[in-house]
């Protein structure tokens, strides 16, 4: 009996030292999570100001915004235009997916996964690009072409550097023929859950960019067109690290919730632990309470 509640002695210190790392990576994974959403306004108000003045250069360019179609062809994505986003892609799509990178975050990269087969499994003229370790692995799991993959970063002020990355990546394929860029990822719905988004980043959507108010027009020293083009490429890179500011964000808010369901697992079994240290020990206490009686009365005998 002694040896028994010995070693449940020695499983409650195990299980509170996992209750302690759960509770630090819960800890940090809301710190994360809650740094990269303080990001995101500053993305979107970078992008707003890239599609801003794209438009205006679009308008000194004479072009009425149709000039940003050259930045798609010039890169290998032809009929990019306006007409050209609203045409199935014919020279296949380079899907970006968004999984994630450590452990601990529950089915996190198989939704991911899922959502991209469900909408065209990346086989043939397509093209996956995979971001995330875990997710890589996941795909080789199930027998899909990879054809690159990246590494998330572990802070959210990396996911700049993890975007240029991702640029060049991009060009080889594009420049090979493919005409369409989506990028798949997971963001928090409005009623508080998650779910995959996908979102088109090329061909780009020229209804997002505005027609210049009245006044003067912007002083240049670059010619126009090429203006839009450069423009173009900084409104891609933008919508890159939002993509990527969102998958961040959610993969460490579904581990912040797989730590809290693990926690809750750990103080139940902590205190069923307990119950039965407190039963161990009481059981002891009323075998030796009957061996001294026993001892005793033999004595008076």
């Amino acid at each position: 009996m002694a040896e028994r509640h010995a070693d449940i002695a020695a499983r409650i210190t195990l299980v509170g030292q996992l209750q302690a790392v759960v509770t630090a990576m819960r800890g940090i994974a809301a710190a994360r999570a809650q740094h990269a959403r303080s990001l995101l306004p500053a993305i979107d108000a970078f992008s707003r100001q890239v599609a801003d003045a794209i438009g205006r250069a679009s308008s000194a360019a004479g072009d009425g915004g149709s000039g940003t179609g050259s930045t798609a062809e010039s890169a290998g994505a032809p009929g990019a235009g306006r007409e050209g986003s609203r045409r199935p892609a014919e020279a296949g799509t380079v899907l970006i997916a968004f999984c994630a990178e450590e452990g601990f975050a529950g089915a996190f990269s198989e939704r991911i996964l899922d959502a991209a087969t469900a909408s065209g499994a990346p086989r043939g003229a397509d093209h996956l690009i995979v971001v995330g370790t875990r997710g890589i692995a996941a795909a080789h799991e199930r027998g899909l072409e990879v054809a690159a993959s990246a590494a998330m970063p572990s802070r959210a002020d990396e996911v700049e550097r993890l975007a240029s990355s991702l640029v060049d990546l991009l060009v080889p394929l594009l420049a090979a023929g493919s005409s369409r860029v989506d990028v798949l990822f997971t963001r928090q719905g409005e009623d508080g859950g998650m779910e995959a988004d996908r979102r088109s980043v090329l061909p780009l959507d020229h209804t997002a960019f505005p027609a210049p108010s009245a006044g003067a027009a912007p002083l240049t020293t670059i010619a126009p067109a090429m203006l839009v083009e450069r423009l173009a490429m900084e409104y891609v890179f933008a919508a890159l690290c939002r993509a990527a500011l969102h998958a961040f964000a959610a993969e460490n808010e579904a581990r912040l919730r797989a730590m809290a369901a693990a926690r809750s697992n750990i103080e139940q079994r902590l205190a069923g632990l307990k119950r039965t240290e407190r039963m161990l020990r009481q059981a002891e206490i009323t075998s030796e309470i009957i061996e001294l009686t026993a001892g005793a009365e033999a004595a008076r005998g």
